[in-house]
C-alpha cells in the first residue's frame, strides 16, 4: 500500500453519531475476523517493513549431516535414523527451520537420541545446516513425545540412573521444553512430580 502524496479529500465534512456507530461496528467485525483467520505457524513471516511474505520450504532432515559419532553402516543401510521432525519459522525471517529428532542406526539396542535445529542451505543444492543442538547425543538420553510448535520444541527425555540399568529400560523420565525467546532456545524442564508420603 503506497502512502498518499497529500491530505485525502473526505466525501463528507460532517459526521453524525449514527455514522460513527456503524464505523465502530464494522471495525469490530474486521478485528474479530482477523483473530479467527490467522496464518498458520511458520507459513508466513514479516519483513523489516511489516509486510508479510511466505516462508520457504523446510530443510530436509534426511539430507543433513549431524555431529554424531555412529558406527559405519552396512551396505544398503543408513547411518542415522530420523525418528521425527517438525518445522516452523522461529526467527521470523521468512525461512522455515526444521527440528529433527535422530539417533544412530542400530540393529539392536537403543542408541542415544539427538535433537538438532536445521536451517536452509546457504546455496541451492547444498545440505541443510545444523545451527543449534538442543539435545546432544553424548548425554546418553532417548526422547519421545516430540513436538514442534511456532515458538517451542518439547519432548520427554528418558535416561538411566546408573550404568547398571539395562539400556533397553530407562528408569528416568522428564518432560522438557525449549522455548524460543526471539534470539535463542531456552531449556525449561517441567517440574518433577512430588512423591506422596
Amino acid at each position: 500500500m503506497q502512502p498518499s502524496d497529500g491530505p485525502e479529500t473526505l466525501p463528507h465534512s460532517r459526521s453524525r453519531p449514527l455514522h460513527w456507530l456503524g464505523t465502530a461496528a464494522a471495525l469490530a467485525a474486521v478485528l474479530g475476523l482477523s483473530v479467527l483467520v490467522q496464518p498458520s505457524a511458520g507459513a508466513t513471516a514479516a519483513d523489516g517493513r511489516g509486510h508479510r511474505r511466505a516462508a520457504g520450504p523446510a530443510p530436509d532432515a534426511a539430507r543433513a549431516r549431524y555431529p554424531m559419532r555412529c558406527a559405519p553402516a552396512l551396505p544398503g543401510e543408513k547411518t542415522i535414523d530420523e525418528l521425527a521432525e517438525g518445522s516452523a519459522d522461529f526467527d521470523g525471517d521468512g525461512r522455515t527451520e526444521t527440528v529433527a529428532l535422530v539417533r544412530c542406526h542400530a540393529g539392536m539396542g537403543t542408541p542415544p537420541s539427538g535433537i538438532f535445529v536445521l536451517a536452509p542451505p546457504g546455496k541451492p543444492g547444498a545440505r541443510p545446516r545444523v545451527v543449534e543442538t538442543l539435545l546432544p547425543p553424548d548425554q546418553g538420553m532417548s526422547a519421545n513425545r516430540f513436538r514442534v510448535t511456532a515458538g517451542s520444541v518439547s519432548a520427554t527425555l528418558l535416561g538411566y540412573s546408573t550404568d547398571d540399568v539395562p539400556r533397553c529400560c530407562p528408569d528416568k523420565k522428564r518432560k522438557v521444553t525449549w522455548e524460543w525467546d526471539g534470539t535463542r532456545f531456552l531449556l525449561e524442564p517441567a517440574p518433577v512430580a512430588q512423591r506422596r508420603i
